[in-house]
């Protein structure tokens, strides 16, 4: 579904999605590296459980939260590849505690 336009080649950065190894170029959002691999689950509502994904992709609706290295709500639209980065869809609810989500 997603495509990027930068050409292939070139240098690579690896990271870890939900447990799946990811290569994305350097300077790629979190989210574009995320949605080129077909991962475009960021997290659960907190209420309703449903999945959310990036809506803007420019950090203004905050839909785009995800856990990065242990630390949550995360903008992955905002964040940028780094090698070794690891990244989990977040699942904060209104029954989880602060110290569920790494807080």
């Amino acid at each position: 579904m997603f495509q990027s336009l930068r050409k292939p080649g070139g240098a690579r950065v690896t990271l870890t999605v939900n447990g799946r190894q990811v290569e994305a170029a350097p300077g790629q959002s979190v989210w574009s590296a995320m949605a080129l691999d077909g991962q475009t689950e960021t997290r659960r509502a907190a209420l309703s459980g449903e999945t959310r994904s990036a809506y803007c992709a420019m950090g203004v609706c905050f839909e785009c939260m995800v856990e990065i290295d242990g630390l949550p709500n995360q903008q992955a639209c905002l964040r940028r590849v780094a090698e070794g980065m690891v990244v989990t869809t977040q699942e904060i609810t209104e029954t989880s505690e602060a110290g569920d989500a790494g807080l």
